[in-house]
């Protein structure tokens, strides 16, 4: 058995323990529903539970399967295990508390017509305890469930200093903003999608990247939102790249012709705005003489089932003699599969794409969200070396119509010349 088999089969156990356990918690919470018992409900909590589980295992180890299904299963059980997790302390109480009673008792000198110390399942659950118990673990799923809308266009900008060591000194100190996944065909408050923009537009980025799905399939869902995002200008301009939803393939068009139309009126719209789109190719930046690169591929995702559009080869083209390469690259799976192996040249990456699957913790220390399961790089800043990335979690959302910890974010980052202080050199 390998390790990684061994390691499948120990956590599989201990989750299934963990059901048996909230199983009896359950039971002793509601001694008087005899339902409980019933070999149809033992059949559908197994079940129900068996299949949260196996989608633990599809998100994190089958990748053949499509990202939004493996998505889905880990945020199922990610909800249903943060209720258990809150259940489990009442009922670990209540065990104890009927131990110390079977302790107590085991050793008190009895006579010889006392009745027979009873083993520790004979002593009564406390109802009351294990129903606080489950009270607390609904708390978090009502929270939750209160707390997702409200996420949604509660937009945070965060800041990000980026050490370039070949930065050349004209560009030091330049401030770059970055937005990423707008996802438009999912909005519907103007006014809010119009604030994140102000708030944006207030930090006065002399540049600005997006990086990736402006829209969920049909160029048409920006219609009310063109003037909007047409508003985001840059001294120095606003570059911008296409994700995955921008090509239209999740959806059934009549006939190629009309996909083919969607995709043109999608690239307009990037025009319409002032955006310079980059389809595979480059740009150079100049500032007092002096020039870095800036590229753009279009979408490659190293588990995406769709196609590979991305050319490195013709991006990089031409950029030799630049000091400084900043890569617009939608899927963050792509700089570990391919940048990092093949393309040393390009300092940074930066992209978009996980969302942080919209939920889980993300403070200035810590963070996490289910989709490291599947991202090895999903959120914030990431070094190796000397290239370095940045995954900006999201301005819009699709798929889950909400957010819990995970915020729309927009990036300003400042350029510097030199190395990291916090980074040891090696």
């Amino acid at each position: 058995m390998t390790l990684e088999a061994l390691n499948i089969l120990l956590i599989v156990s201990a989750l299934l323990l963990v059901d048996l356990y909230v199983l009896h918690g359950l039971r002793g919470a509601f001694p008087k529903w005899k339902f409980l018992h019933k070999r149809e409900f033992n059949f559908f909590y197994w079940a129900a539970n068996i299949l949260l589980i196996c989608g633990l295992l599809t998100g994190a180890y089958i990748r053949f399967v499509g990202l939004g299904v493996r998505a889905a299963g880990l945020l199922a059980f990610s909800l249903l295990f943060i209720g258990k997790l809150a259940f489990l302390p009442f009922l670990l109480i209540d065990d104890i508390k009927r131990l110390r009673i079977w302790h107590k008792n085991r050793f008190k000198n009895l006579s010889a017509d006392s009745p027979a110390v009873p083993i520790p399942d004979a002593i009564p659950r406390s109802e009351f305890l294990l129903k606080a118990g489950l009270l607390a673990g609904a708390v978090p799923l009502a929270a939750i469930k209160i707390e997702m809308p409200k996420g949604l266009y509660d937009y945070h900008v965060r800041y990000q200093t980026l050490y370039l060591p070949n930065l050349p000194k004209a560009f030091d100190g330049i401030k770059l903003g970055q937005i990423s996944d707008i996802h438009s065909g999912s909005f519907y408050k103007k006014k809010a999608v119009l604030g994140g923009v102000e708030m944006l537009l207030k930090e006065k980025p002399d540049l600005i990247f997006f990086t990736g799905d402006l829209v969920n399939g049909q160029a048409s869902e920006m219609t009310d939102y063109q003037d909007i995002f047409a508003k985001v200008k840059a001294p120095l301009g606003v570059y911008s790249s296409l994700g995955n939803h921008d090509y239209g393939d999740y959806g059934d068009w009549p006939n190629p012709a009309d996909k083919k139309k969607n995709h043109e009126d999608l690239i307009l719209t990037h025009k319409n705005m002032g955006w310079d789109l980059l389809l595979n190719e480059n740009r150079r930046l100049k500032v007092d003489g002096e020039e870095i690169g800036i590229l753009g591929i279009e979408n490659w995702g190293e588990y995406s089932r769709f196609p590979k559009y991305g050319r490195m080869d013709l991006a990089t083209k031409n950029t030799d003699d630049l000091p400084v390469k900043l890569l617009l690259s939608h899927d963050p799976s792509h700089w570990r599969a391919q940048v990092l192996k093949d393309y040393p040249q390009i300092d940074a990456m930066f992209s978009g794409h996980t969302h942080g699957m919209q939920f889980g913790v993300r403070t200035n220390e810590f963070q996490w969200s289910p989709i490291e399961m599947i991202y090895k790089e999903w959120a914030g800043h990431y070094q190796q070396g000397n290239q370095q990335l940045y995954v900006n979690v999201g301005y819009g959302f699709v798929g889950l119509y909400g957010r819990v910890g995970i915020l729309p974010e927009i990036t300003i980052f400042t350029l510097k010349a030199g190395h990291d202080p916090a980074v040891k050199q090696t």
